[in-house]
């Protein structure tokens, strides 16, 4: 596991559960909002070696209920699957927030995981404007329904950036995500551009 970093307590990442957030690197997508942006790249200096993760949590147990997977893309890496199976073996909750970049590793995923956060880029025709990568919103459209159809608990999300609040694009997602869906719907706003 690539780990660029590791918020030890966190009350918002996993919705009603103390947790700790692992923030994978790289990500496939490159957003002109992204506010981790020193985590795109697959390699960087300063990474958490992940036996000292696993002892950062054994350290945790009882005090912590959960451990979110961030980044970057998580699902990008590929030894995400016995990552999250190590975290579950201690005797956490899983959470993953990713932005679904890649549907089948996220598949082979979900019966590990107790919680997904989904980050919404755009209405999925208009993903490959915000992400720069073309079939982006087709990825991001099997994971959405791969995440509904699992069962597992999940939160769509978006950023708001200016982007989306200009030709109903807002209110298309949350109607979608609210009406069609039947999903919680977050919107969060941009603190920087």
């Amino acid at each position: 596991m690539k780990i660029a970093g590791l918020t030890p307590f966190t009350t918002i990442d996993y919705p009603d559960h103390l947790a700790a957030v692992l923030f994978c690197r790289g990500c496939p997508w490159r957003c002109g909002y992204c506010h981790n942006r020193s985590l795109l790249e697959e390699e960087g200096a300063g990474d958490l070696c992940w036996e000292k993760v696993l002892a950062f949590l054994d350290s945790r147990r009882g005090l912590l209920d959960a451990v979110v997977f961030s980044g970057g893309e998580p699902t990008l890496q590929p030894s995400l699957k016995q990552a999250v199976q190590s975290v579950r073996e201690k005797g956490f909750l899983v959470g993953l927030h990713t932005a679904g970049a890649f549907p089948e590793r996220l598949k082979e995923l979900l019966p590990f995981l107790d919680w997904v956060g989904m980050d919404l880029k755009a209405p999925f025709p208009e993903y490959e404007r915000v992400t720069g990568v073309s079939g982006s919103g087709e990825a991001a459209r099997q994971s959405a329904l791969l995440i509904r159809e699992s069962g597992v608990a999940h939160q769509f999300r978006t950023t708001l950036a200016p982007m989306l609040l200009t030709g109903g694009r807002i209110e298309s997602m949350r109607r979608m995500v609210e009406v069609e869906w039947g999903s919680d719907f977050r919107e969060q706003q941009i603190s920087h551009l």
